[in-house]
């Protein structure tokens, strides 16, 4: 082993016993910002191992702990606001089930060609949803975040954008919004579209590029936000099985040099799964060629999410090696990750730019 290499493990192993001697509490990243050329750190749904997702609590700890941008995934209110959840249907992540006078909105709908039952945004007001509370979505994986069920509102985007750009005074840093449109299709069907609500708000707050990064799985709503010439970079997600919603490709065929060809004429960034990333795969190599920079997707550090000889013990629901697999991707090239522990991936990423110096 050259004594680079071994430098690099050596601070890890530091970061590893640093981050050990926190859980199952947060660890704190050592520094806030990146360097030129370093990877992104961006907060999924904002530090959701840490927090209830899409909370003011989970982008706030997200922040603190060194991310660069926060993610919030956007869905429409009967009302036509947006609000920031994964999916639409929001039993799993609010105490909806629990409340006795939302009963009747219980109901099943298709949802991207596939039925769903449960509570929808759309069948909500804003100041419906507004008396909700936020919870734990894994419960039986991060018991610990349960302490802050009950105490988090549903947030809409602008209340997102707002807080972000109040982290971003605090720390004397720009942190980006990284909003993604969730089953776009969908709610155009419906006479709910999210881009035109989306493009209003960018606009009304003059969002720019290192403030604003906008994603999609489906093409389509991509090329809706190009056409409003916002100037703001656009980021396709990639799957690893079949294909975006009524789109006629496979994102097998979108991960193909041609395929990555077509996308850079509309997007800067591709994100698929880490998986899809690692050796023998030439997609990292192959969307460099054609232009695009590349984040990967998710980063969790429970060992039921991590790679079988990155598991450590028996528990599922325990801390595997997370520090080997973000000192792989970055040792990659890869130009930014997107996590659940963004404190785990700058305290990995100050060791991997340590080591390399």
């Amino acid at each position: 082993m050259s004594a680079m290499p071994r430098r690099r493990s050596v601070l890890l192993a530091a970061g590893a016993a640093t981050a050990a001697s926190a859980l199952p509490s947060p660890a704190v990243a050592a520094r806030q910002r990146p360097r030129p050329g370093e990877p992104l750190v961006i907060g999924h749904r904002g530090a959701a191992g840490w927090r209830p997702e899409h909370t003011a609590a989970s982008y706030t700890f997200a922040v603190q702990a060194g991310a660069d941008w926060i993610e919030p995934d956007l869905v429409p209110t009967k009302d036509h606001v947006l609000v920031v959840r994964h999916e639409n249907e929001i039993s799993q992540t609010t105490d909806v089930a629990r409340r006795a006078e939302f009963a009747g909105r219980r109901t099943t709908k298709t949802v991207d060609g596939r039925a769903v039952t449960g509570w929808f945004t759309e069948d909500f007001t804003l100041a419906e949803l507004k008396t909700l509370w936020a919870v734990e979505r894994l419960p039986l994986v991060r018991n610990r975040n349960t302490v802050f069920d009950g105490t988090q509102r549903i947030m809409t985007f602008q209340e997102v954008v707002d807080l972000a750009r109040r982290l971003s005074r605090s720390h004397g840093r720009t942190v980006a919004v990284f909003p993604e449109t969730k089953h776009p299709t969908h709610f155009r069907s419906i006479g709910l579209p999210l881009e035109p609500e989306l493009v209003r708000v960018i606009r009304r707050n003059r969002l720019g590029a290192r403030e604003c990064v906008v994603q999609s799985f489906e093409p389509s709503s991509l090329l809706r936000i190009a056409e409003a010439r916002l100037r703001l970079p656009l980021w396709q997600a990639l799957g690893t099985t079949g294909g975006p919603f009524g789109h006629d490709t496979t994102y097998a065929r979108m991960m193909t040099p041609e395929g990555l060809r077509s996308i850079a004429e509309y997007a800067d960034w591709i994100g698929p799964d880490k998986s899809s990333l690692v050796a023998p795969s030439t997609l990292l190599a192959d969307a460099h060629a054609a232009g695009l920079r590349v984040g990967a997707y998710t980063f969790r550090a429970e060992n039921q999410f991590l790679p079988q000889a990155l598991r450590r013990g028996t528990d599922p629901n325990g801390f595997g090696d997370a520090f080997a697999e973000y000192a792989l991707h970055y040792g990659s090239g890869v130009d930014a990750v997107v996590t659940d522990f963004p404190d785990l991936a700058a305290i990995a990423r100050d060791a991997a730019d340590t080591g390399a110096r």
